[in-house]
């Protein structure tokens, strides 16, 4: 059984835009250059102009970026506010890890130092 997390569908939608190495590019492009248009990017990447809408629109549906139109153009840029939701939440799971580690360290120092036990067999 799994615990549910807050905002645990949002880090969820944010993890998957970001498996896709196309995706992640299509990030870095955008806090590069502040907004671009899907064409611009197109032409920064090894894919279609096509290609390059689709990976924004899951980008989008994960709040990773933001669309606007001026005039006839679509133009993107980066909306932080779920980059920084993911990592709070990493943040906080690598703070459990650490203190789960932490306890597992100060046990087994405990035992190493602990007098043989003169009843155990030996």
């Amino acid at each position: 059984m799994t615990e549910e997390r807050p905002g645990a569908e949002s880090v969820d939608s944010v993890l998957g835009a970001l498996a896709d190495p196309t995706r992640r590019r299509l990030l870095d492009l955008l806090a590069a250059h502040g907004e671009a248009t899907a064409t611009t990017l197109a032409g920064q990447l090894p894919v279609s102009r096509q290609a390059v809408v689709k990976h924004l629109a899951v980008l989008d549906t994960a709040g990773l970026v933001s669309a606007s139109r001026v005039g006839r153009e679509v133009r993107y840029a980066v909306r932080p506010a779920a980059l920084d939701t993911t990592a709070r939440w990493m943040a906080s799971l690598a703070s459990e890890w650490d203190r789960r580690l932490a306890r597992i360290k100060r046990i087994a120092e405990a035992a190493e130092q602990a007098p043989d036990d003169p009843t155990a067999p030996g």
